[in-house]
């Protein structure tokens, strides 16, 4: 993947002091830790901050030098973290769509299926309408054609997290007879997709307005009696 240049994004001017405090930083942070960026709390807070830059300026719009005053750190410290903005850009991402699945696809190999398709329908539906949800898959689509390996990240951190764990749980129905699948995966991304792809797509490329709770339930309710339909076990 190609690599946008620093200067690109960087006052041409701040390009010698910023290669300086990098190399510094990486320096100073060996001695100290062995290795760069070493600290779960100290990468918490960068993302922290290059969210909250990304979602107001967008990827373009954001600058290494702004996402550190946000988060603040030095640019060097930054760049221990991550070398570009577009690896940044990427972690943020990843993380976004991956804290998704850890959230909502929480299933109990003892839940009745009806009840728990139903319940992550609702809670994923209602992850995907969040206003910063939405923010963050209208800039990964704005860059993806320069950053593929970005949108790639989205799918494989997002929703192919929540068809694993998704398929994972049914295979345990499918074990005590009441399901039955011919392709797991498959079966977990149609219902996955039929719980939110009609909503998301009308917000994101239609300017629909959020949906009430009436239009969520009809839209889930529809897609699990579906989903139970096709994969009940044969008498």
């Amino acid at each position: 993947m190609a690599r946008r240049r620093l200067a690109d994004t960087e006052p041409v001017c701040s390009l010698q002091g910023l290669a300086v405090a990098r190399d510094e930083g990486r320096r100073l942070a060996s001695l100290e830790a062995g290795h760069a960026g070493s600290s779960p709390e100290k990468r918490r807070q960068i993302l922290n901050g290059a969210r909250d830059v990304f979602l107001s300026s967008g990827f373009d719009g954001a600058s290494m030098g702004e996402i550190a005053r946000a988060a603040g750190v030095s640019k060097g410290t930054l760049y221990l973290y991550f070398p570009s903005k577009e690896e940044l850009f990427g972690a943020m991402v990843g993380e976004a769509c991956g804290q998704v699945a850890e959230r909502f696809f929480v299933l109990d190999e003892n839940d009745e299926v009806g009840d728990a398709l139903t319940r992550i329908g609702h809670l994923y539906v209602e992850a995907m309408v969040q206003p910063e949800h939405l923010a963050t898959v209208r800039m990964v689509l704005g860059t993806v054609e320069k950053l593929p390996d970005i949108g790639r990240e989205f799918i494989s951190a997002g929703q192919q997290a929540a068809v694993e764990r998704l398929s994972a749980w049914l295979r345990v129905k499918m074990e005590r007879g009441e399901l039955e699948i011919d392709d797991v995966e498959l079966a977990a991304w149609q219902f996955i997709i039929g719980c939110h792809s009609m909503i998301v797509t009308s917000m994101l490329f239609g300017g629909a307005p959020r949906p009430d709770a009436a239009c969520i339930d009809r839209v889930v309710g529809h897609t699990v009696s579906s989903f139970l339909r096709a994969f009940a076990p044969l008498p």
